[in-house]
């Protein structure tokens, strides 16, 4: 029983380092409480992010050698990261792109480490709330249904 119960907490967590919504929609299916299901995920997130802001500057190096011609395929993003800056990327790439990727386009888009980490880690902490609080909603909604 205990050891179902790590297993399903390090699969949560897992999914989080990957993806915030595939980690907390795992949570509501293995029927972990509504709390663990997001700071686990949250936490795997954002052990997502400090694994790639780790291997930031080899990979900075690395898609950014040619600069030119990534400076023109990055074209939209770049007019974005001027008008939102670290802080938008921050709290919207784990909605939108996750949390991971998001950390890489910081880190390609010249982002310093230390204010990138703690705005994704805001952004992650924002959205594994409203996830964690939709899923919770959705079943509340469901048992209403059922009765």
């Amino acid at each position: 029983m205990l050891m179902e119960y790590i297993i399903k907490l390090l699969t949560v967590f897992a999914l989080g380092a990957i993806e915030l919504w595939a980690a907390i929609s795992a949570g509501f299916v293995l029927q972990l409480h509504p709390l663990e299901t997001g700071m686990v995920a949250a936490t795997g997130a954002i052990l997502g992010v400090l694994i790639v802001l780790k291997l930031g500057e080899r990979m900075r190096t690395i898609l950014m050698h040619n600069r030119k011609s990534e400076k023109k395929k990055l074209g939209r993003i770049h007019r974005i990261w001027d008008h939102y800056g670290v802080e938008g990327l921050g709290m919207l790439a784990p909605l939108f792109v996750g949390a991971p990727l998001g950390a890489v386009l910081g880190i390609t888009l010249g982002a310093p480490v230390k204010r990138l980490l703690l705005w994704m880690s805001l952004g992650i902490i924002l959205w594994s709330t409203v996830f964690t609080l939709i899923g919770l909603l959705g079943l509340a909604g469901i048992e209403a249904l059922a009765r």
